[in-house]
């Protein structure tokens, strides 16, 4: 984590570095929301500076996983033309400085016959580039040619840290194949000099490798047994996200049925604030019942409660553009579908605000209703959805909430209150 000073102007403004004012799109009369926080003003990034554009190859795949939206839509599937992707990177070159690029939505991106082109010419941008993907075409072939593009991170699904719970979840793969083709990676990525190198390509294990586990009630107990083996794989991130239930099977799979509620995650004036200590045998069961006892936790100065009503797409500047070249807010939205809550099915309407065929890029970030749209999220104007958990007849969809919200209305993303995670 970086340190920089910014100092208070003669009139009370905060200045930044120029390198930083750039980095963060903090320009002359850009419009900063500034949250008062129990520790204090937390500044949050402008809603005009485009920071991050998740791009989805393609929504097809060659896995058939129990979790996964393609289950319950019917959407067509494809692949992103390489003319709809030429458009997008030209509409990446018209930001300065570039946004970071994340290959991945709701398919495999090894699926693309021209991944690794995509790749490069990304790169070329000077963009940080990221991919996900479950791991099944990683070959040694596929490896060297992802380094060789200059790929700065990959993400990697790992739902399971047995091949019994794996194949359960993952149906089609098998754990020892995939674990295999890991440390192929591992191995190739100490081997292969990027052609496009990155700043850090002086270090060793580049691109970075992280693991995304969503974990639910069948693989809860597998966490523990995959953090070894992540760092055996040379993982420096393991990101774990809890299920987003598209079926009602999965329903049954939550581990959040009172998350949502429990005072231990809100912000409140009665609170609990712990320090680091031991997690032992001493102190599991007296901290345990500590947060249980109807308190607003704090742990080590950071405050559990904070990570509600933040949308993590709005808040990091990104956008997403599916293999078509529509352009939505969010992954959540780039695709139409349903999900269930508490038992309850709720039907998400996709939400479009263009097509890079026939905009830029920057035209479209800077449509006025899709700037309202962003304001209105990072203000997080909308009824409480997440917590009512369908206590009205609107909560069944995104149309529009109690308080008159109109589409899309994002008071039930569970993404906005730390429950659900993406790279």
């Amino acid at each position: 984590m970086s340190k920089f000073r910014a100092y208070v102007g003669k009139n009370g403004e905060l200045v930044f570095p120029e390198e930083y004012s750039r980095r963060y799109g903090l320009e002359p009369g850009a419009q900063v929301y500034v949250e008062e926080t129990a520790k204090g003003p937390r500044l949050r990034l402008p809603i005009t500076h485009l920071n991050k554009v998740y791009i989805e190859p393609t929504n097809r795949c060659n896995l058939d996983c129990r979790t996964c939206m393609r289950r319950v839509w019917d959407e067509p599937l494809g692949l992103m033309s390489r003319e709809t992707f030429q458009r997008t990177m030209e509409g990446v070159k018209e930001f300065d400085p570039p946004p970071a690029i994340f290959l991945g939505g709701l398919g495999e991106p090894l699926f693309h016959p021209d991944i690794r082109s995509m790749i490069a010419q990304a790169k070329s941008l000077a963009s940080t580039v990221e991919l996900i993907t479950n791991g099944t075409l990683l070959t040694r072939q596929m490896s060297e040619g992802l380094i060789e593009a200059g790929l700065d991170r990959l993400w990697v699904s790992l739902d399971g840290a047995t091949p019994e719970s794996y194949s359960d979840i993952r149906l089609g793969a098998m754990f020892p194949d995939v674990v295999n083709n890991l440390k192929i990676f591992h191995n190739a990525r100490a081997l292969t000099i990027p052609t496009t190198p990155s700043p850090f390509s002086r270090y060793h294990n580049r691109p970075e490798l992280g693991i995304v586990f969503v974990v639910m009630k069948r693989n809860i107990q597998d966490l523990p047994l995959l953090l070894p083996l992540a760092q055996e794989l040379g993982a420096g991130t393991v990101l774990v996200s809890n299920v987003l239930p598209y079926s009602e099977e999965m329903g049954k799979e939550i581990l959040y049925s009172r998350a949502l509620n429990n005072v231990l995650y809100q912000s409140s004036w009665y609170r609990l604030e712990l320090p680091k200590i031991d997690i032992d045998e001493a102190t599991k069961r007296p901290l345990y019942e500590a947060m249980r006892a109807g308190h607003s936790v704090s742990l080590a100065r950071g405050c559990w409660g904070e990570g509600n009503d933040y949308c993590p797409f709005v808040e990091n500047g990104a956008c997403a553009i599916s293999w078509d070249g529509q352009l939505s807010p969010c992954l959540s939205l780039l695709h139409s579908h349903k999900s269930y809550v508490d038992g309850i099915e709720r039907f998400s309407r996709r939400y479009a605000v263009g097509n890079v065929n026939g905009c830029s890029i920057k035209a479209l970030w800077r449509e006025p209703e899709y700037l309202e749209f962003r304001e209105r999220v990072q203000t997080f104007d909308f009824a409480p959805c997440s917590c009512c958990n369908g206590g009205c007849s609107l909560f069944v969809e995104n149309e529009k909430d109690c308080m008159g919200t109109p589409f899309p209305a994002c008071g039930a993303c569970l993404w906005a209150q730390g429950i659900v995670q993406c790279p």
